[in-house]
């Protein structure tokens, strides 16, 4: 394994994981129902990078960190963590995903009936609200000691984005903002002329779709990328994995809710929505990428990547 983690950064995050109380690891693993080998992902890669960002942040600054990585990756697990540790260690933290800027269900519904009935499915660039999105990180950068900032919320189970006033609020003023999402810092295709999969192949022989979404990367889209200072990836070897880590997830929630999740044939074409930009991703983000995690196929993370 390839650890790019500094010595001296080693060194203090043992240090720190003898001094956290150990009901913020014990608690964060229950919670997620994480096997107990997670503990030596927590010492060898979780810890580090908290400290590693703690260094990059400047009092009085608020620093906005991208976490991008294809589904299944464990960007959502990556960003509760860090949530904890940091307010633990006592920077004023939040955390925002893209999941939750999307466009309600209505607005969807025109960009279906407008431009490409693909658009009705949630997910990929312009089927977010960007602008909300930006706002949203702008008026936490600016928030003082008296600020309250809504959080957008998206509830995935109506499709539908929740109500203003149900959102939640952050209170005060915010070191670190975690900004995840599985297409965070993409960039425009190439050619996104010719058909990738079966998807594009028979739903979109036009390109109409799929030129749609890459003017999206290449305009609205640049502005919200480029807010964050620090980006992390979590680097999965191959698409292929992720739609085997999917078929994973599907399978253990059918068994928990008694068959509901997808049949891997509906998976199949489901992720094929996302596959253009996630080869994109996995081949092109690890050479600008701030840090990044390389995983391997048994899921677990094999080196890390520091860009100095």
């Amino acid at each position: 394994m390839v650890n790019a983690w500094p010595r001296q950064l080693i060194a203090h995050s043992q240090k720190l994981a003898g001094k956290l109380p150990g009901e913020v690891i014990e608690g964060f693993i229950r919670q997620h129902r994480l096997p107990a080998v997670f503990h030596r992902v927590v010492r060898d890669h979780y810890l580090p990078l908290t400290l590693w960002l703690r260094e990059r942040h400047r009092p009085g600054k608020t620093l906005i960190v991208g976490i991008s990585g294809g589904q299944g990756t464990g960007k959502s697990t990556l960003t509760d963590f860090l949530q904890i540790v940091l307010t633990e260690l006592g920077n004023h933290c939040c955390t925002l995903s893209l999941d939750d800027l999307y466009l309600t269900r209505a607005e969807r519904q025109q960009l279906a009936r407008g431009i490409h009935p693909l658009l009705l499915t949630r997910g990929v660039p312009g089927t977010h609200d960007v602008q909300l999105g930006i706002d949203t990180l702008n008026a936490l950068c600016r928030a003082g000691a008296q600020s309250v900032t809504p959080l957008p919320r998206f509830d995935k189970s109506l499709d539908e984005r929740v109500p203003r006033a149900a959102w939640p609020q952050h209170t005060g003023p915010v070191d670190i903002v975690l900004l995840e999402g599985w297409c965070l810092g993409a960039k425009p295709s190439l050619n996104p002329v010719f058909p990738l999969n079966a998807l594009e192949q028979s739903e979109d022989a036009s390109g109409t779709w799929r030129h749609f979404i890459n003017w999206q990367l290449a305009g609205p889209y640049r502005d919200l990328f480029a807010l964050p200072e620090v980006i992390v990836m979590l680097k999965a070897p191959s698409m292929e994995s992720i739609l085997e880590w999917r078929k994973l997830q599907e399978q253990k929630l059918r068994e928990q809710t008694g068959g509901k999740g997808l049949q891997d044939r509906e998976l199949l074409r489901f992720v094929q929505h996302y596959e253009r930009i996630t080869r994109n991703l996995i081949a092109e983000m690890p050479e600008w990428a701030d840090c990044v995690f390389l995983l391997g196929e048994d899921h677990r993370i094999e080196a890390v990547r520091l860009r100095h």
